[in-house]
């Protein structure tokens, strides 16, 4: 059994960056909840998806911003609500992020039918909320979630580190799944890929007489398809906490890189941040819907009015220019 990593010094840059990164991925996460409540027309199954992916961000976010913030100096009670929050929240952001893969293969590749896929989604809802309560639970009873100010945490509680078996429930806690999750994402992204670029080209010499139904259609489903680059989201984000999970195993004093240290910090809250920008900022229909609704609660300053009353209505246009070119809210592109 290895001895206890050596505790991890934050200093105060560190942690205003740890911070940061957990206070943009909770507004990313909320952000993504909020589009979802907003435009039921934008409620695809893969955006619920999605949604449950998100909120799982989000309780994960609001609980590493309370363990950074709070800087605990040994065990309390607190540590032990906030260690296993976030095991609960991060194991369920792995299971989710695999299950959102597992969808898109299951409907883009096998092509699989609406029942089908109806029965799946209760299966991810048992799997990816079950199974991290189950193991949190598990970790809480026995006492395993505690004071982990050490080389594999950046601040927050996790497994004590006076529990002899610390690594066995360091990877039933997190590892194994984000570990697994490395294998497992790039091979189904592949397979997505590959069957949506031989497509692409079997419909490429037809493509100019397709009618714009068609074209519609393909346009309604890119967002979809832009979820296939949630397992790059989440392999970029979460590698660094792996690579020092691995350094500390090996004794390598590179744990203690304050590099690492930031990196390994945003990585592990940042996800609902980047989801955010993926899938709302740099989706047209929902960036075009999102800041309407901004125009709308934070309108331009009115001119000055005259004191006789109420400003006229504009005269009828001389020219006959018709007016059917304003465009409602209710009038933009849904995806």
């Amino acid at each position: 059994m290895p001895p206890p990593a050596p505790p991890t010094e934050l200093v105060p840059s560190e942690r205003a960056v740890v911070l940061l990164s957990c206070a943009l991925s909770a507004l990313g996460s909320g952000l993504l909840v909020a589009t979802h409540a907003l435009w039921p027309d934008l409620r695809s199954r893969a955006r619920r998806l999605l949604l449950f992916l998100s909120l799982a961000d989000l309780l994960s976010a609001a609980s590493y911003f309370y363990g950074v913030l709070q800087d605990f100096a040994g065990p309390s009670w607190d540590c032990v609500l906030q260690g296993a929050l976030s095991t609960f929240a991060n194991t369920s952001s792995f299971f989710w992020t695999v299950a959102i893969a597992l969808y898109l293969y299951l409907s883009i590749v096998r092509a699989a039918r609406e029942p089908r896929t109806g029965r799946l989604l209760w299966a991810f809802h048992v799997v990816s909320w079950g199974v991290p309560l189950a193991i949190t639970v598990a970790a809480v009873a026995l006492k395993k979630i505690g004071y982990d100010a050490s080389d594999v945490s950046v601040g927050w509680c996790w497994i004590d580190l006076d529990a002899e078996d610390r690594v066995l429930w360091m990877l039933l806690t997190g590892k194994l799944w984000e570990m697994l999750a490395y294998v497992t994402l790039p091979v189904l992204y592949l397979l997505i890929r590959k069957h949506i670029n031989r497509a692409h080209e079997a419909l490429s010499e037809y493509r100019p007489i397709l009618s714009e139904e068609h074209r519609l259609r393909r346009h309604a489903s890119a967002a979809d398809k832009k979820l296939v680059l949630i397992p790059l989201i989440f392999i970029c984000l979460r590698v660094w906490s792996t690579v020092r999970f691995v350094l500390t195993l090996c004794g390598s004093p590179a744990v203690q890189s304050p590099v690492l240290v930031v990196l390994h910090g945003i990585g592990n809250t940042f996800q609902g941040g980047a989801n955010c920008i993926m899938f709302v900022l740099c989706t047209h229909a929902v960036r075009t819907r999102l800041f309407s609704v901004c125009c709308r609660c934070c309108p331009s300053q009115p001119s000055a009015q005259s004191p006789a009353g109420p400003p006229k209505p504009p005269a009828p246009s001389k020219t006959g220019e018709s007016q059917g070119s304003r465009h409602t809210p209710d009038e933009l592109p849904v995806t």
